[in-house]
């Protein structure tokens, strides 16, 4: 159902009957985000005016949709929150194993 590349990849899918009726829901398990701290850095980006979370995926990671990747290394849930504040360092890191 998703791409190898997906977050949401090998995350096993359940399925379920609410109560009092006929029809089956089917629905992901909950994604945890590894811990940051487990992860290798490889690079630190300091955002510079203009940044975009897409442009430093493709441009560290080879890839534009990985940005998530890069959220998952920062602890951040919204992704335009680290691209903001002109300054700020951004770490890209190894994916968690």
């Amino acid at each position: 159902m998703f791409e190898p590349t997906s977050r949401y990849y090998g995350i096993e899918t359940v399925k379920t009957t609410p109560p009092g009726e006929a029809r089956v829901v089917s629905y992901k398990r909950r994604r945890f985000i590894p811990p940051a701290e487990a992860m290798t850095t490889l690079v630190e980006h300091t955002v510079v005016q203009g940044d975009r979370l897409d442009n430093l995926a493709a441009r560290y990671l080879g890839d534009p949709e990985q940005f998530w990747k890069i959220c998952d290394a920062n602890n951040v849930l919204r992704p335009d929150e680290l691209t903001e504040e002109i300054g700020r360092v951004v770490r890209i890191a190894l994916p968690y194993p």
